[in-house]
């Protein structure tokens, strides 16, 4: 990989649902180029009068951008994250503009956890469990054994997970922030 120092590179961003909580969680490190910019970086979110959780992986400014065109189909489409996730990923599809944002978008509420990206996908996990960004394959593979293998609630899992994927992913590190919704 060719580490231009105008781009930005990785994240890892996780989203566990079990029992009766949804957790995000991600960690803080903002990194361009072979830099450390920031470690602290908070990259989840509470949308929709706290009923919808967001972190995302990819460019910072383009998240922001596609959190404020989610915020605005969630209120033109209150309590129904899907049909707004698919809404806006039409536009992230067809729009000139948005069409150019580089992130991804792990989303939840009570009822649904969802990935969406700039090529109109919106997937729903099987298992619950949803990972993305540089560190996602790892915090993957982590949250998958945690839930086979512990009683682990769902938060713990994320932050195990996260610590995980910090110890390998070198665009990670273990400044995490969760966020969580009671099912």
């Amino acid at each position: 990989m060719n580490h231009d120092s105008n781009t930005w590179y990785g994240t890892t961003i996780v989203c566990i649902r079990k029992g009766n909580q949804v957790v995000i969680g991600g960690d803080g490190q903002v990194t361009l180029g072979t830099q450390i910019i920031k470690s602290q970086a908070r990259k989840v979110r509470r949308l929709s009068n706290d009923s919808v959780i967001v972190g995302f992986a990819g460019a910072t400014a383009d998240a922001f951008a596609l959190f404020e065109r989610l915020e605005a189909k969630l209120e033109k489409y209150p309590a129904q994250l899907t049909r707004a996730c698919v809404e806006m990923a039409k536009d992230w599809r067809t729009d000139k503009y948005l069409r150019r944002l580089e992130a991804v978008l792990a989303v939840a509420d009570k009822s649904v956890s969802l990935t969406l990206t700039g090529n109109g996908d919106v997937l729903e996990p099987e298992d619950g469990i949803i990972a993305i960004g540089s560190g996602g394959g790892y915090a993957l593979a982590a949250a998958r054994a945690f839930v086979q293998v512990s009683d682990f609630d769902a938060e713990t899992i994320a932050r195990k997970s996260l610590e995980i994927a910090a110890d390998i992913c070198i665009y990670t590190n273990k400044n995490i922030i969760l966020e969580s919704i009671s099912l």
